[in-house]
């Protein structure tokens, strides 16, 4: 049990180690496009702090451990909610902009309520409750839609920001080539940065995936268990560090959507990435699960909308201790039978 303790804990830095790694080149890759902060968070930070799980649930559907996928994922999610913006905001109000109560925030509750429709099988006649391929090429198309809505507004937004001075753009740009030495390259090493993320994501996965079914399975404690709590919370720690420096730089809009691109990218891509490979099946008590962060979903929204449109304290608080209760809730009745049936 201890040596799976350790792999454990050892794949877990490796995954944060390697997310930061990967967010740290993305986010100055895009920056040097001209990118806004909001854009890096809904895309780039969002991919690269979401790229653990998808780490994690690629190899455990290799594994066939479709039990700490599905904890991973939605698990990750109401971290992501609950921990990410419930502390944050007790620490600093959140301003929301605009764009993220018109389209953002809604796309996140539509994600999480087209995956538990989706996730109902027995109601329409199946066997079990479960993630199809079908389901999960579903999940896929909704991201590509996502992709496209995203990635229009910025290139359509870079477009106009273009048009009105371009004269006036090019005279400044001359004046700060004569003035000023040229900046060094920072491609090689941008590209390094992702390199090394992604090395450590693919090793983390695997340690992480080995050492949470053999502490499970030592413990008598149900998978879906663990990967609600250490694994979920684990993999969402980069989301909470982007979140904190962001905010401490006045970037709002990149903690708020690096959180709720994280939980789109979570529910369409690493989910229906999953499930494509192998059918997740939906572990006991997965119901409860998916209806918990469709309800964290909709309180986020209801205080996103409040106070001028912005997240105080107490709000954060209040997702803090939903989430906390959940998750209490949730661990000690999934594992007290496990204990008493072994």
């Amino acid at each position: 049990m201890l040596v799976d303790l350790f792999w454990l804990l050892l794949g877990l830095v490796a995954l944060m180690t390697g997310g930061e790694a990967l967010v740290r080149g993305a986010a100055s890759l895009a920056r040097g496009l001209g990118v806004s902060p909001l854009v890096i968070g809904l895309t780039v930070v969002a991919f690269g702090t979401s790229a653990p799980e998808l780490a994690v649930n690629v190899g455990a559907a290799l594994r066939d451990t479709g039990a700490l996928s599905f904890g991973n994922v939605f698990g990750s999610n109401m971290a992501n909610i609950g921990l990410i913006v419930g502390l944050v905001a007790a620490l600093n109000p959140i301003p929301i902009e605009n764009v993220l109560m018109r389209r953002e925030l809604p796309m996140m509750l539509l994600a999480t309520t087209a995956a538990a429709i989706l996730a109902l099988d027995s109601g329409l006649g199946g066997t079990r409750d479960a993630f199809q391929r079908g389901d999960g090429l579903i999940l896929l198309l909704f991201f590509v839609v996502f992709l496209y809505y995203t990635v229009g507004d910025l290139l359509r937004g870079r477009a106009a920001a273009k048009r009105p001075d371009e004269r006036e753009a090019a005279l400044l740009s001359d004046v700060r080539i004569a003035a000023a030495p040229p900046a060094p390259p920072r491609l090689a090493r941008d590209l390094l940065l992702c390199a090394l993320g992604l090395a450590g994501l693919v090793g983390g996965a695997s340690l992480t995936v080995s050492g949470a079914i053999g502490l499970a399975h030592a413990l008598a404690i149900p998978e879906v268990v663990i990967g609600l709590t250490l694994i979920s919370v684990g993999t969402s720690l980069p989301e909470l560090v982007a979140a904190l420096v962001a905010i401490r730089h006045g970037h709002s809009g990149m903690a708020v959507g690096s959180v709720v691109g994280s939980n789109i990218f979570n529910t369409l891509l690493v989910a229906g990435t999953t499930a494509t490979i192998r059918p997740m099946p939906i572990p006991s008590g997965g119901q409860l699960d998916l209806a918990a962060t469709m309800v964290l979903s909709l309180v986020l929204i209801l205080t996103a909308s409040t106070h001028r449109q912005q997240i105080i304290r107490y709000e954060g608080l209040l997702l803090f201790g939903l989430y906390l209760a959940y998750l209490v809730w949730r661990t000690v009745g999934m594992a007290a039978p496990a204990h008493l049936s072994g």
